[in-house]
Protein backbone atom coordinates (compact mmCIF):
# COMPACT_ATOMS: atom_id res chain seq x y z
CA UNK A 1 0.00 0.00 0.00
CA UNK A 2 1.28 3.42 -0.93
CA UNK A 3 0.59 6.65 0.88
CA UNK A 4 0.04 8.76 -2.24
CA UNK A 5 -2.75 11.29 -1.77
CA UNK A 6 -4.41 13.12 -4.64
CA UNK A 7 -6.63 16.10 -3.92
CA UNK A 8 -8.97 17.74 -6.39
CA UNK A 9 -9.40 20.87 -4.29
CA UNK A 10 -6.25 23.00 -3.88
CA UNK A 11 -7.74 25.22 -1.20
CA UNK A 12 -6.80 25.35 2.46
CA UNK A 13 -8.58 22.35 4.05
CA UNK A 14 -9.52 24.42 7.09
CA UNK A 15 -11.09 27.25 5.08
CA UNK A 16 -14.79 27.72 4.44
CA UNK A 17 -14.04 27.66 0.72
CA UNK A 18 -12.71 24.11 1.01
CA UNK A 19 -15.76 22.99 2.95
CA UNK A 20 -18.05 24.54 0.35
CA UNK A 21 -16.29 22.96 -2.63
CA UNK A 22 -18.26 19.82 -3.45
CA UNK A 23 -18.79 18.56 -6.99
CA UNK A 24 -22.25 17.18 -7.67
CA UNK A 25 -20.81 14.78 -10.25
CA UNK A 26 -17.03 15.02 -9.85
CA UNK A 27 -14.48 14.56 -7.10
CA UNK A 28 -14.19 18.09 -5.71
CA UNK A 29 -13.37 18.12 -2.01
CA UNK A 30 -12.46 14.44 -2.04
CA UNK A 31 -9.25 12.51 -1.40
CA UNK A 32 -8.09 9.69 -3.66
CA UNK A 33 -7.30 6.60 -1.62
CA UNK A 34 -4.77 4.19 -3.17
CA UNK A 35 -6.14 0.65 -3.19
CA UNK A 36 -4.38 -2.24 -1.53
CA UNK A 37 -4.65 -5.23 0.78
CA UNK A 38 -4.99 -4.72 4.53
CA UNK A 39 -5.93 -6.49 7.73
CA UNK A 40 -9.52 -5.64 8.49
CA UNK A 41 -11.08 -5.98 11.94
CA UNK A 42 -9.62 -6.63 15.38
CA UNK A 43 -9.26 -9.64 17.68
CA UNK A 44 -8.57 -7.48 20.74
CA UNK A 45 -11.85 -5.72 21.44
CA UNK A 46 -15.51 -6.46 20.71
CA UNK A 47 -16.53 -9.87 19.26
CA UNK A 48 -18.23 -8.38 16.21
CA UNK A 49 -14.88 -6.95 15.05
CA UNK A 50 -13.31 -10.40 14.80
CA UNK A 51 -11.71 -12.21 13.19
CA UNK A 52 -8.96 -10.13 11.64
CA UNK A 53 -8.88 -11.01 7.96
CA UNK A 54 -7.23 -9.76 4.79
CA UNK A 55 -9.26 -7.72 2.32
CA UNK A 56 -8.30 -5.99 -0.92
CA UNK A 57 -9.92 -2.74 -2.07
CA UNK A 58 -9.50 -0.87 -5.34
CA UNK A 59 -8.64 2.83 -5.63
CA UNK A 60 -11.49 5.13 -4.68
CA UNK A 61 -12.22 8.72 -3.73
CA UNK A 62 -13.68 9.60 -0.33
CA UNK A 63 -15.09 12.85 1.04
CA UNK A 64 -12.40 14.66 2.95
CA UNK A 65 -14.97 15.52 5.64
CA UNK A 66 -18.31 14.16 6.81
CA UNK A 67 -21.25 15.81 5.06
CA UNK A 68 -21.97 19.02 6.94
CA UNK A 69 -25.19 20.82 7.80
CA UNK A 70 -24.30 23.42 5.19
CA UNK A 71 -24.02 20.84 2.42
CA UNK A 72 -27.09 18.90 3.48
CA UNK A 73 -29.08 22.13 3.43
CA UNK A 74 -27.98 22.70 -0.17
CA UNK A 75 -29.16 19.19 -1.05
CA UNK A 76 -32.56 19.76 0.57
CA UNK A 77 -32.99 23.10 -1.18
CA UNK A 78 -32.15 21.54 -4.53
CA UNK A 79 -34.32 18.43 -4.19
CA UNK A 80 -37.02 19.11 -1.60
CA UNK A 81 -35.93 15.95 0.23
CA UNK A 82 -37.80 15.23 3.48
CA UNK A 83 -35.83 13.14 5.96
CA UNK A 84 -37.16 10.09 7.77
CA UNK A 85 -37.14 11.97 11.07
CA UNK A 86 -39.60 14.48 9.58
CA UNK A 87 -42.15 11.81 8.57
CA UNK A 88 -44.68 10.15 10.87
CA UNK A 89 -43.91 6.38 10.94
CA UNK A 90 -46.31 3.92 9.36
CA UNK A 91 -47.91 1.81 12.15
CA UNK A 92 -47.78 -1.28 9.90
CA UNK A 93 -43.99 -1.27 10.17
CA UNK A 94 -44.03 -1.25 13.99
CA UNK A 95 -46.40 -3.95 15.25
CA UNK A 96 -47.29 -3.46 18.89
CA UNK A 97 -46.12 0.14 19.05
CA UNK A 98 -48.29 2.45 21.11
CA UNK A 99 -50.04 5.06 18.92
CA UNK A 100 -48.74 7.98 20.99
CA UNK A 101 -45.18 6.85 20.28
CA UNK A 102 -45.57 7.13 16.50
CA UNK A 103 -44.61 10.70 15.66
CA UNK A 104 -42.05 12.54 13.55
CA UNK A 105 -38.88 12.81 15.60
CA UNK A 106 -35.48 11.34 16.35
CA UNK A 107 -33.28 10.08 19.18
CA UNK A 108 -31.56 12.84 21.16
CA UNK A 109 -28.86 12.34 23.76
CA UNK A 110 -30.17 13.41 27.17
CA UNK A 111 -27.48 12.93 29.82
CA UNK A 112 -28.77 11.86 33.25
CA UNK A 113 -27.53 13.74 36.34
CA UNK A 114 -26.19 10.58 38.02
CA UNK A 115 -24.70 7.16 37.20
CA UNK A 116 -27.08 4.71 35.55
CA UNK A 117 -27.17 1.10 34.40
CA UNK A 118 -25.06 1.09 31.23
CA UNK A 119 -27.07 -1.85 29.87
CA UNK A 120 -30.13 0.39 29.50
CA UNK A 121 -29.60 2.91 26.68
CA UNK A 122 -33.02 4.46 27.36
CA UNK A 123 -31.40 6.12 30.38
CA UNK A 124 -29.66 8.59 28.06
CA UNK A 125 -31.54 8.48 24.74
CA UNK A 126 -34.91 10.23 24.27
CA UNK A 127 -37.14 9.83 21.22
CA UNK A 128 -37.95 13.51 20.87
CA UNK A 129 -40.80 14.87 18.79
CA UNK A 130 -39.61 17.56 16.38
CA UNK A 131 -35.93 16.56 16.54
CA UNK A 132 -34.39 16.34 13.06
CA UNK A 133 -31.38 17.57 11.09
CA UNK A 134 -32.62 21.17 11.27
CA UNK A 135 -33.33 20.90 15.01
CA UNK A 136 -30.63 18.57 16.38
CA UNK A 137 -31.49 19.01 20.08
CA UNK A 138 -35.25 19.37 19.69
CA UNK A 139 -37.76 21.75 18.08
CA UNK A 140 -36.39 24.84 19.85
CA UNK A 141 -32.82 24.27 18.59
CA UNK A 142 -31.34 25.12 15.20
CA UNK A 143 -28.18 24.74 13.11
CA UNK A 144 -27.51 28.46 12.56
CA UNK A 145 -24.08 28.21 14.19
CA UNK A 146 -23.43 24.60 13.15
CA UNK A 147 -22.87 24.92 9.41
CA UNK A 148 -19.45 23.24 9.53
CA UNK A 149 -20.61 20.50 11.92
CA UNK A 150 -21.61 17.08 10.52
CA UNK A 151 -25.29 16.69 9.71
CA UNK A 152 -27.05 14.32 12.12
CA UNK A 153 -30.51 12.76 12.47
CA UNK A 154 -30.18 11.21 9.02
CA UNK A 155 -31.44 7.67 8.43
CA UNK A 156 -29.82 5.41 5.84
CA UNK A 157 -32.25 6.43 3.08
CA UNK A 158 -31.43 10.11 3.69
CA UNK A 159 -27.69 9.50 3.42
CA UNK A 160 -28.13 7.44 0.27
CA UNK A 161 -30.38 10.06 -1.33
CA UNK A 162 -27.72 12.72 -0.76
CA UNK A 163 -25.00 10.47 -2.17
CA UNK A 164 -26.98 9.77 -5.35
CA UNK A 165 -27.76 13.48 -5.79
CA UNK A 166 -24.05 14.22 -5.52
CA UNK A 167 -23.23 11.55 -8.11
CA UNK A 168 -21.53 9.46 -5.45
CA UNK A 169 -22.23 6.47 -3.22
CA UNK A 170 -21.90 5.42 0.40
CA UNK A 171 -18.71 3.55 1.26
CA UNK A 172 -18.58 -0.15 1.90
CA UNK A 173 -17.34 -1.16 5.33
CA UNK A 174 -13.99 -2.26 3.91
CA UNK A 175 -13.53 0.99 1.95
CA UNK A 176 -14.38 3.02 5.03
CA UNK A 177 -12.01 1.11 7.30
CA UNK A 178 -9.18 1.18 4.76
CA UNK A 179 -9.50 4.97 4.41
CA UNK A 180 -9.75 5.44 8.19
CA UNK A 181 -6.49 3.61 8.80
CA UNK A 182 -4.62 6.25 6.82
CA UNK A 183 -1.96 3.81 5.63
CA UNK A 184 -1.23 2.47 9.14
CA UNK A 185 -2.26 -1.14 8.67
CA UNK A 186 -2.88 -2.85 12.01
CA UNK A 187 -2.61 0.27 14.17
CA UNK A 188 -5.04 0.63 17.04
CA UNK A 189 -6.21 4.10 16.07
CA UNK A 190 -6.36 6.11 12.85
CA UNK A 191 -3.20 7.99 13.89
CA UNK A 192 -1.15 5.22 15.57
CA UNK A 193 -1.23 3.07 18.70
CA UNK A 194 -1.47 5.79 21.37
CA UNK A 195 -4.89 7.28 22.02
CA UNK A 196 -3.69 10.75 23.06
CA UNK A 197 -0.08 11.14 21.83
CA UNK A 198 1.73 13.81 23.87
CA UNK A 199 -1.61 14.34 25.68
CA UNK A 200 -3.14 15.68 22.48
CA UNK A 201 -6.73 14.75 21.67
CA UNK A 202 -6.92 13.43 18.11
CA UNK A 203 -10.69 13.04 17.87
CA UNK A 204 -13.94 14.23 19.44
CA UNK A 205 -14.76 11.56 22.04
CA UNK A 206 -16.07 11.45 25.61
CA UNK A 207 -13.84 12.26 28.58
CA UNK A 208 -15.28 11.34 31.95
CA UNK A 209 -17.76 8.81 33.30
CA UNK A 210 -20.39 8.19 30.60
CA UNK A 211 -23.23 9.18 30.44
CA UNK A 212 -23.50 11.60 33.34
CA UNK A 213 -20.02 13.20 33.53
CA UNK A 214 -18.42 14.89 30.54
CA UNK A 215 -15.26 16.83 31.31
CA UNK A 216 -14.98 18.17 27.72
CA UNK A 217 -11.18 17.93 27.83
CA UNK A 218 -11.15 17.92 24.03
CA UNK A 219 -13.06 21.20 23.94
CA UNK A 220 -16.43 19.91 22.73
CA UNK A 221 -19.52 18.74 24.57
CA UNK A 222 -21.37 17.48 21.49
CA UNK A 223 -20.45 17.60 17.80
CA UNK A 224 -17.50 19.64 16.56
CA UNK A 225 -16.55 21.34 13.27
CA UNK A 226 -15.29 18.73 10.82
CA UNK A 227 -11.74 20.17 10.77
CA UNK A 228 -11.38 20.57 14.54
CA UNK A 229 -8.98 17.62 14.83
CA UNK A 230 -5.98 16.55 12.73
CA UNK A 231 -6.49 14.51 9.54
CA UNK A 232 -5.12 11.00 9.23
CA UNK A 233 -2.26 9.88 6.99
CA UNK A 234 -4.42 10.12 3.88
CA UNK A 235 -5.48 13.69 4.70
CA UNK A 236 -9.01 12.63 5.64
CA UNK A 237 -10.70 14.34 8.60
CA UNK A 238 -13.02 13.09 11.32
CA UNK A 239 -12.96 9.38 10.49
CA UNK A 240 -12.86 8.72 14.22
CA UNK A 241 -15.23 10.26 16.78
CA UNK A 242 -17.60 13.20 16.32
CA UNK A 243 -20.34 11.13 14.60
CA UNK A 244 -20.78 7.54 13.55
CA UNK A 245 -20.96 7.15 9.77
CA UNK A 246 -23.25 5.00 7.62
CA UNK A 247 -21.78 2.39 5.30
CA UNK A 248 -23.60 0.46 2.59
CA UNK A 249 -22.94 -3.01 4.07
CA UNK A 250 -25.54 -5.09 5.88
CA UNK A 251 -24.51 -5.85 9.44
CA UNK A 252 -23.34 -9.32 10.45
CA UNK A 253 -22.44 -10.63 13.89
CA UNK A 254 -18.81 -11.17 12.94
CA UNK A 255 -16.41 -11.01 10.03
CA UNK A 256 -15.70 -13.88 7.67
CA UNK A 257 -12.43 -15.62 8.44
CA UNK A 258 -9.39 -15.40 6.17
CA UNK A 259 -9.52 -17.22 2.88
CA UNK A 260 -7.54 -20.51 2.98
CA UNK A 261 -5.37 -19.43 0.05
CA UNK A 262 -3.69 -16.09 -0.66
CA UNK A 263 -5.16 -16.11 -4.15
CA UNK A 264 -8.67 -15.98 -2.65
CA UNK A 265 -8.44 -12.78 -0.60
CA UNK A 266 -11.80 -10.98 -1.02
CA UNK A 267 -11.70 -8.01 -3.38
CA UNK A 268 -14.06 -5.11 -2.72
CA UNK A 269 -16.42 -7.16 -0.51
CA UNK A 270 -19.97 -5.89 -0.10
CA UNK A 271 -20.96 -7.43 3.23
CA UNK A 272 -23.37 -10.23 4.06
CA UNK A 273 -27.04 -10.81 3.17
CA UNK A 274 -29.81 -8.48 4.36
CA UNK A 275 -31.61 -11.30 6.20
CA UNK A 276 -28.61 -11.81 8.50
CA UNK A 277 -28.77 -8.18 9.61
CA UNK A 278 -32.10 -8.43 11.47
CA UNK A 279 -31.89 -7.91 15.24
CA UNK A 280 -32.27 -11.34 16.90
CA UNK A 281 -33.55 -9.59 20.03
CA UNK A 282 -36.57 -8.29 18.08
CA UNK A 283 -37.74 -11.26 15.99
CA UNK A 284 -41.12 -9.68 15.21
CA UNK A 285 -39.62 -6.54 13.69
CA UNK A 286 -37.92 -7.22 10.38
CA UNK A 287 -36.02 -3.95 9.95
CA UNK A 288 -32.57 -4.55 8.41
CA UNK A 289 -29.46 -3.00 9.86
CA UNK A 290 -26.42 -1.41 8.21
CA UNK A 291 -22.88 -1.12 9.57
CA UNK A 292 -21.87 2.14 11.23
CA UNK A 293 -18.19 2.98 11.58
CA UNK A 294 -15.92 5.37 13.47
CA UNK A 295 -17.52 5.92 16.84
CA UNK A 296 -18.80 9.29 18.04
CA UNK A 297 -18.42 12.04 20.61
CA UNK A 298 -20.34 9.75 22.99
CA UNK A 299 -17.75 6.95 22.90
CA UNK A 300 -16.08 6.69 26.30
CA UNK A 301 -13.47 4.44 27.92
CA UNK A 302 -16.04 3.13 30.43
CA UNK A 303 -18.77 2.39 27.89
CA UNK A 304 -18.04 2.37 24.16
CA UNK A 305 -14.40 2.02 23.16
CA UNK A 306 -15.33 2.18 19.50
CA UNK A 307 -13.21 5.19 18.51
CA UNK A 308 -11.08 2.93 16.30
CA UNK A 309 -11.05 2.02 12.58
CA UNK A 310 -11.91 -1.63 13.29
CA UNK A 311 -14.95 -0.83 15.43
CA UNK A 312 -18.42 -1.40 13.99
CA UNK A 313 -21.99 -1.02 15.14
CA UNK A 314 -25.41 -2.14 13.87
CA UNK A 315 -27.96 0.56 13.04
CA UNK A 316 -31.52 -0.08 11.81
CA UNK A 317 -31.98 1.63 8.44
CA UNK A 318 -35.03 3.54 9.69
CA UNK A 319 -33.36 4.97 12.79
CA UNK A 320 -31.78 8.41 13.07
CA UNK A 321 -29.95 9.84 16.06
CA UNK A 322 -28.02 12.91 17.12
CA UNK A 323 -24.65 11.14 16.77
CA UNK A 324 -24.90 9.49 13.33
CA UNK A 325 -23.87 11.14 10.05
CA UNK A 326 -22.12 10.03 6.86
CA UNK A 327 -19.67 10.77 4.07
CA UNK A 328 -19.57 9.67 0.43
CA UNK A 329 -17.23 7.88 -1.97
CA UNK A 330 -16.69 7.74 -5.70
CA UNK A 331 -15.05 4.67 -7.16
CA UNK A 332 -12.32 5.43 -9.66
CA UNK A 333 -14.09 3.87 -12.65
CA UNK A 334 -17.25 5.93 -12.15
CA UNK A 335 -15.26 9.07 -11.32
CA UNK A 336 -13.32 8.78 -14.58
CA UNK A 337 -16.53 8.61 -16.57
CA UNK A 338 -17.52 12.03 -15.25
CA UNK A 339 -14.33 13.98 -15.92
CA UNK A 340 -15.10 17.54 -16.96
CA UNK A 341 -18.39 17.59 -15.06
CA UNK A 342 -17.06 19.32 -11.95
CA UNK A 343 -19.39 21.91 -10.54
CA UNK A 344 -18.89 24.16 -7.53
CA UNK A 345 -21.73 24.03 -5.05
Amino acid sequence: MGAHIQLESKTNPDSQEALQFRGTAGTGGMVRIPGGTFRMGSDQHYPEEAPVHQVTVSDFWIDRYPVTNRHFKEFVRATGHVTSAEIVPNPKNYPGALPHMLFAGSLVFSPPPHPVDLRDWSQWWTLLKGANWRHPYGPKSNINALGSHPVVHVAYADALAYAKWAGKDLPTESEWEFAARGGQDGAEFAWGNEFTPDNRHMANTWQGDFPHQNRNDDGFERTSPVTAFPPNGYGVYDMIGNVWEWTSDWYSLKHTADAPKACCIPENPRGGPEADSYDPCQPNIKIPRKVLKGGSHLCAPNYCRRYRPAARHAQPVDTSTGHVGFRCVRRVASAASNQGEHKNV
